[in-house]
């Protein structure tokens, strides 16, 4: 599935606030900057994310879908999340689109306000059924120390 959304003006605005605040070493509701390697070029690539604790384990979940931080993850299997002059390394597992359920409800229960247009009417009360037929279009990660 190729489902992409392309960020408005508004959300440029949005990111690149939270991205200042981030680089600054303040964290807005779990803020940190994603930095990747770009699958063709080598060049590090960054963007703002939110990264979401659920029963200890942290994922990165891409509402937008398949953007180029997905694609570069995908190939690359790691990155590091920035907060301030904090790095931390990780690697990246993808999951399954069974496993994703419990981590959309917890990131739209966390992050709704922001990010709910984009889960296509879905709230964090939505059914498991509901939120297993849109889970293609949401890559998810699960992020463990080191890289």
């Amino acid at each position: 599935m190729t489902r992409y959304i392309e960020p408005s003006r508004m959300d440029h605005l949005f990111n690149r606030t939270v991205a200042g605040l981030t680089r600054l070493g303040v964290s807005v509701w779990g803020s940190r900057i994603l930095y990747v390697r770009g699958r063709s070029s080598g060049d590090w690539r960054t963007t703002p994310v939110n990264v979401l604790t659920l029963d200890g384990t942290r994922y990165l979940v891409a509402p937008r879908g398949i953007t180029q931080w997905v694609r570069n993850v995908r190939v690359s299997g790691n990155g590091e999340l920035r907060v301030g002059r904090r790095a931390e390394p990780f690697t990246a597992t993808e999951l399954s689109d069974d496993e994703k359920p419990a981590i959309l409800r917890a990131y739209l229960k966390r992050w709704g306000w922001e990010v709910g247009r984009f889960f296509e009417g879905l709230d964090a009360n939505a059914s498991d059924e509901q939120v297993r037929a849109i889970a293609p279009g949401f890559p998810v990660f699960r992020i463990d120390q080191g890289a």
